[in-house]
């Protein structure tokens, strides 16, 4: 076999991989580029390698940097099968679609306010492209292996992170590659850990934090002094989150607190449809996860849902005390962005951001201290607070996977680095190295190597 990394490569979006067996061509996720302009640029460019010969798409997970390239591969063409978990498959339903429709928003309006370098700005792909592709999918249960063709085998292993993420095993006769996709932490709140694996001559691992330990600090405590710093300044608490995961952690949290009395019971509103969805998609899948069906109850009693636009733009004028529970998790997009425009330049008001922060993001700019942020092509003054909370990651630290990778019971004759930035590859290599009988590369973008 020889594997060639299309994307995920000393960046922590992107995640592609075209797998060339002798009977079998696969692409091992199908994700976005996002944050920096020159990342995402390349998701205009045309794949390097001939869509017309590819076998099967298989999906580690739904998060669009993993998923989110599908509808382009179905425009240009693409009728294969796209294997997945169902988990995964019911959240690829409303994160792909979404992802069109707010590209075709984001294009109208630019064209309509002027702002956009391109005469007309034009969407990746439309919402229809997107819900067309999603025909494409078939479902394998997790631990089932099931067959591409008579040489290649592919089991799902569960990896945490989300529900129905998966570690994707993929086997041609005595050699066996595994995509670890994004590894969850081994004691979340919410989700499961990753299930240790037996084996792998390959492994495709990924990175996110190499170079972090998760803290030690209770992330309860800190969401519960944050809201009541802003309730006493009857300001309004913006939490932009990732729609699928870390929405629904947040209303957990939440509502253990006004359960506990630890805060008030002020008004609470979810405002996206798509993680609307996702917390309902999230109470049918109750094996796969800690909670038990009394905590999903009471996480999706704690919110008013905010399905419509007029809803959403009522809630602007709304005054504090408040939270809302808004997407994007990175402020790249959605309508997060109309709340921050709202209440960004208030010093009562707090932006608290609940996950990780790609460079060239928003929410990066913001933690960091930028003094204003532009959206919709005017600048906004940061007056509000700001605050980030580390410890609710999805994604393992690098104790977490280094303990992951040495529960291997063959170990990989090679590593490969990737979904990381440049120091945290590095830091998680030394690591490795130091820990695990292996090989540890990180790859570069396009890069081509051979697995014997």
């Amino acid at each position: 076999m020889k594997i060639q990394f299309l994307g995920a490569t000393q960046t922590v979006t992107g995640s592609k991989f075209f797998l060339d067996a002798e009977e079998s061509r696969l692409m091992i996720d199908c994700g976005l580029f996002q944050g920096l302009k020159d990342l995402r640029l390349k998701n205009w460019q045309e794949l390097p390698v001939d869509i017309k010969n590819l076998d099967a798409v298989i999906l580690t997970h739904a998060h669009l940097d993993h998923s989110g390239y599908i509808p382009v591969l179905y425009k240009n063409g693409y009728r294969g099968p796209i294997y997945t978990t169902p988990a995964t498959k019911e959240l690829c339903g409303i994160l792909l679609p979404d992802s069109g429709y707010l590209q075709e928003e984001e294009a109208m309006y630019a064209n309509r306010k002027g702002f956009s370098k391109h005469k007309p700005a034009l969407p990746l792909y439309t919402e229809n492209e997107a819900r067309r592709s999603l025909e494409l999918f078939e479902t394998v249960p997790q631990g089932k292996e099931f067959g591409v063709n008579q040489d290649i085998k592919v089991k799902f292993t569960p990896a945490g992170h989300i529900l129905g993420a998966s570690c994707v095993h993929v086997a041609e006769k005595k050699t066996e590659v595994v995509f670890s996709g994004d590894i969850g932490p081994l004691h979340d709140i919410i989700m499961k850990p990753p299930e240790t694996i037996e084996n792998a001559d390959y492994l495709i691992l990924e990175s996110t934090y190499g170079n972090r330990l998760h803290s030690d600090t209770d992330p309860m405590k800190q969401i519960e002094d944050i809201i009541n710093r802003t309730i006493a300044r009857g300001g309004v608490l913006l939490i932009p989150s990732f729609a699928v995961g870390r929405a629904q952690m947040v209303l957990h949290i939440i509502s253990d607190l006004m359960n506990e009395k630890r805060i008030e019971n002020v008004p609470v509103y979810l405002n996206s449809p798509m993680a609307i969805n996702a917390t309902e998609i999230f109470c049918r899948y109750v094996n796969e996860h800690r909670l038990s069906e009394r905590q999903c109850d009471e996480m999706c009693a704690t919110a008013k849902y905010v399905r419509t636009a007029e809803e959403s733009k009522a809630l602007n004028k709304k005054d504090g005390p408040m939270i809302i529970v808004s997407a994007s998790g990175m402020a790249t997009g959605g309508r997060i962005l109309h709340h921050l425009k709202a209440y960004v330049s208030d010093p009562a008001n707090t932006v608290l951001f609940v996950g990780y922060q790609a460079a060239g993001t928003r929410g990066e700019a913001m933690i960091s201290g930028i003094d204003r942020i532009k959206i919709h092509g005017k600048y906004y003054p940061v007056r509000a607070e700001v605050d980030s909370i580390h410890s609710l990651s999805a994604h393992a630290d690098y104790r977490d996977i280094v303990d992951w990778v040495s529960g291997i019971k063959n170990p990989p004759k090679k590593i490969f680095l990737v979904h990381g930035e440049p120091s945290a590859q590095d830091n998680l290599r030394r690591l490795l190295e130091e820990e695990v009988n292996s090989e540890v590369v990180i790859p570069a973008y396009l890069e081509k190597a051979e697995l014997k």
